[in-house]
């Protein structure tokens, strides 16, 4: 008997586990999607080739006054969050791969994958641990109720080298340029700072506002 009931939101969440502000808003996200009984579609890319094809930088390329302002804006979001947040983390940058693909792995078994999202966030902004080391990756994995030991075997497996470079070059083709970027019915929020326009417009009727495609324009 088929059922009429509408069916539940879906949020693409393109991030990474480097992504600052993917962590500043990693918990409200996950508070918004329960409430509106959303379901998340997680998507960790290359930041760095993600900023070079959207003619961003790295934070140590910024011009001061931008990084200046960026330690003000921490501070403020970390009092608006609630949340623990090192200005500074030792292991920043570090390189997030092998924890994508160990993710890439772990959605792959059809396993729930948000507490091992939000702790390699965290692992890298509020607790100071390398999310490049293995044995890191395979603890936050386990503590996630995950097997970390096997998913880390699994992530070098090629299919999941090529998921996450693919990934990356869907994100830059739909014009991704940061993270956190959060897309629904095809409509695009760019920042965590946009999570109130994202619910509004999961529990509203509007139209969607999809991005334009300028690359045609003279």
């Amino acid at each position: 008997m088929s059922s009429n009931a509408p069916s539940s939101p879906t949020i693409t969440y393109y991030f990474s586990f480097l992504s600052l502000w993917s962590y500043v808003g990693s918990r409200a996200f996950r508070d918004l999607a329960e409430r509106n009984g959303a379901r998340i579609v997680y998507k960790p890319v290359d930041l760095m080739a993600v900023f070079a094809a959207g003619g961003g930088k790295p934070v140590k390329e910024r011009p001061l006054q931008r990084q200046a302002y960026r330690l003000v804006e921490m501070q403020r979001w970390r009092r608006i969050r609630g949340i623990p947040l090192v200005l500074h983390p030792k292991f920043y940058p570090a390189d997030p791969s092998l924890a994508h693909r160990v993710l890439l792995a772990a959605l792959d078994e059809g396993s729930a994958v948000a507490d091992f999202v939000h702790a390699g966030l965290s692992a890298v902004w509020a607790d100071e641990r390398d999310i490049a080391d293995p044995g890191t990756i395979i603890r936050l994995a386990d503590a996630a109720g995950l097997d970390g030991k096997r998913l880390l075997a699994r992530a070098d497996e090629p299919a999941f080298r090529e998921a996450e470079a693919a990934l990356t070059r869907e994100a830059i083709g739909r014009q991704v340029f940061g993270a956190p970027f959060y897309v629904y019915r095809d409509e695009p929020f760019w920042g965590q700072d946009r999570l109130d326009l994202l619910e509004a417009a999961i529990s509203g009727s509007d139209a969607p506002i999809p991005l334009p495609d300028l690359s045609a324009s003279g």
